[in-house]
């Protein structure tokens, strides 16, 4: 019912991404930790298998026996589907024999992807090719461009409901957790909010308390500068790349 993708990014970021004909799919399908790996858990969906997983993944396990642990202990690992990056980009995935067509997964470097009850094997294919080839883009841009060609390609195949998007870096809280839970084009929607995100969000969290400035930036005028200088840079970036791609 589901197709997503989980990566690591070298900054140090850890993704997923998710989009589906079930409603609040961001609710139950995607999990991700800072310094420890980002999974997502679907088909029929087992929401324990995820913080399982994580725990696992913090002791240092290689990925690919975590998977296996968490999948022996599932009496319902045949109906399920469950894939995993870690903080080192290595990657694990397992899609059970009773997952409903079409389903399967693709592991490349530093990701995975997966999907179950897909138009066709084209849906992962195209998202593992469009994260390959937009890696000189911001890490959130990347993860929905990947998302949008699995769109592109059909997706679920009983429809569109809705997307989510988590991102975690240093923190214990992530940087970015958006959702969108009931749209007629959720991946459109998880786009707005990610540019609505941007205008003051982003800047924001990066002033909150952080494991480099425990107390973060306290003083109101100077969080409006962090914000409006942030803007700013966006702001010239756009406009160089849309000066650049004039020419």
């Amino acid at each position: 019912m589901t197709w997503s993708i989980v990566a690591q990014h070298p900054s140090s970021a850890l993704g997923v991404a998710v989009a589906s004909r079930f409603f609040a799919v961001g609710s139950l399908c995607p999990y991700a930790a800072s310094g420890v790996g980002a999974v997502a858990t679907q088909a029929l969906v087992n929401p324990h298998l995820g913080p399982a997983a994580l725990a696992k993944l913090a002791r240092g396990d290689d990925p690919a026996r975590v998977l296996a642990e968490v999948m022996a202990e599932d009496h319902g690992r045949d109906v399920r589907q469950v894939h995993l990056v870690d903080a080192q980009g290595r990657t694990a995935a397992y899609t059970g024999s009773a997952c409903i067509d079409w389903c399967g997964h693709v592991m490349g470097d530093g990701f995975s992807v997966a999907g179950n009850m897909l138009v066709g094997p084209r849906v992962i294919a195209d998202v593992a090719d469009a994260y390959r080839e937009h890696a000189d883009v911001d890490f959130a841009e990347r993860l929905l461009l990947a998302m949008e060609a699995g769109e592109a390609a059909g997706g679920d195949k009983r429809g569109k409901q809705a997307a989510a998007l988590r991102i975690v870096t240093t923190e214990r809280y992530p940087v970015l957790d958006l959702r969108v839970d009931d749209h007629p084009e959720p991946l459109a929607e998880l786009r707005r909010l990610l540019a609505k995100s941007f205008e003051r969000f982003q800047p924001f969290v990066a002033c909150l308390p952080s494991q480099a400035n425990p107390s973060g930036i306290v003083d109101r005028a100077a969080i409006e500068r962090e914000i409006e200088t942030f803007v700013a840079r966006r702001t010239g970036q756009a406009g160089r790349q849309t000066r650049g791609g004039a020419t």
